[in-house]
């Protein structure tokens, strides 16, 4: 199990790294032919558009287990640790649940562009994918998350969940 997680983060990694850099050349040809040459990449927004898709929702269950969300700890100094570990729970089963919805949302939508054959205006490129990869990614998380509730902060070695 632990050699499956830890392959899994090693492909969303490797994963939102490649379309990050892919990204910063598309990036790079179109300003570079739109300054220069006076003719930009076609279709190089679309591609930009697409893989932001992708790159945001692969990293997000990194986030999630790494738990590098965005949290206040204003009152931590307050609290027992007993107290601490009640929050984390309560916000790793809010973060589950929501992010559950939202998977099952999107994956809604995902059949109706798959059934309605969406593709982007200029490279025709079928939108259904990107649709799917953003639902399995945010079910991903939300499975994340459900594990996170029983590894305390400080337990984690970063090999038990993905």
């Amino acid at each position: 199990m632990k050699n499956a997680a830890k392959w899994l983060e090693w492909l969303l990694g490797l994963t939102a790294g490649s379309v990050l850099f892919i990204m910063m050349l598309i990036t790079a040809v179109d300003v570079a032919g739109r300054y220069l040459l006076n003719k930009p990449l076609p279709g190089g927004f679309e591609l930009t558009e697409v893989m932001l898709a992708t790159l945001i929702y692969c990293a997000l269950p990194l986030v999630s287990k790494q738990r590098e969300h965005i949290v206040i700890d204003t009152f931590d100094f307050l609290m027992t640790p007993q107290i601490k570990r009640g929050f984390d729970i309560f916000s790793d089963l809010v973060c589950s649940v929501t992010l559950s919805g939202i998977g099952y949302l999107i994956f809604r939508r995902a059949v109706r562009v798959a059934e309605y054959g969406d593709t982007t205006n200029v490279l025709k490129l079928p939108l259904a994918p990107v649709a799917y990869v953003m639902s399995a990614m945010i079910v991903l998380a939300a499975l994340i998350h459900i594990v996170l509730i029983f590894v305390p902060h400080g337990e984690d070695d970063g090999a038990s969940i993905i």
